[in-house]
């Protein structure tokens, strides 16, 4: 079945799902979550473009209950998303191995490159595990951004605002309360002004 995805407000700016059902039983499972762009249009043309899918306006039920789940969570009411179901059914063996371990990292816990391709079974991989976690469709579902870097180093980040989106969900997290760096979708806009003015 085709994917759908949807927008909706949160405490850090819009976000998107998408999803689709299996085949077997008609459950959603989540293929693809984009965090806040600069704005709520930029923010669905990524979604749309990156899952293929077609705008839903009325989401099923647990969709529904998903999103409200992440506005919490965004909102500092944190919560555990590992009961999601999601589609890794084009992650190659090793690279699904990876995204199910990085599922395990709870709430305000980080665990290095390094430590994660050691659950994964490839203890001399951690290079991979960053490139897997940079194209991780999911994330917040797949909690990459608990992924950092050996001695403290926050590593890379590939949702929009990079590091300082890393660090602001880890905030958030770490915490317990929303936005400790400012208001993400706002940092987002910036950005986008600064890449319009270099270009002008």
């Amino acid at each position: 079945m085709r994917a759908e995805y949807t927008i909706f407000d949160t405490a850090i700016g819009t976000c998107a799902m998408a999803w689709r059902e299996f085949a077997e039983a008609g459950d959603p499972v989540a293929v693809c979550f984009q965090l806040p762009e600069a704005t709520a249009e930029l923010t669905e043309s990524r979604i749309a473009e990156k899952s293929g899918a077609c705008k839903c306006a009325n989401p099923p039920v647990a969709i529904s209950t998903l999103m409200e789940r992440i506005r919490k969570h965004l909102s500092g009411e944190l919560q555990e998303f590992r009961d999601v179901p999601v589609d890794l059914s084009a992650a190659a063996p090793f690279a699904r191995r990876v995204l199910e371990a990085a599922r395990e990292i709870p709430p305000g816990k980080t665990m290095t490159y390094g430590e994660l391709a050691r659950r994964a079974g490839r203890p001399d991989a951690a290079r991979a595990v960053g490139r897997i976690m940079g194209s991780n469709p999911i994330p917040l579902i797949i909690p990459c951004h608990r992924v950092v870097a050996a001695g403290g180093k926050p590593g890379g980040f590939s949702a929009p605002g990079g590091r300082m989106s890393k660090a602001e969900l880890l905030a958030i997290e770490r915490s317990g309360t929303q936005l400790l760096f400012g208001n993400f979708a706002r940092s987002q806009r910036g950005r986008a002004s600064s890449r319009r003015a270099n270009r002008g």
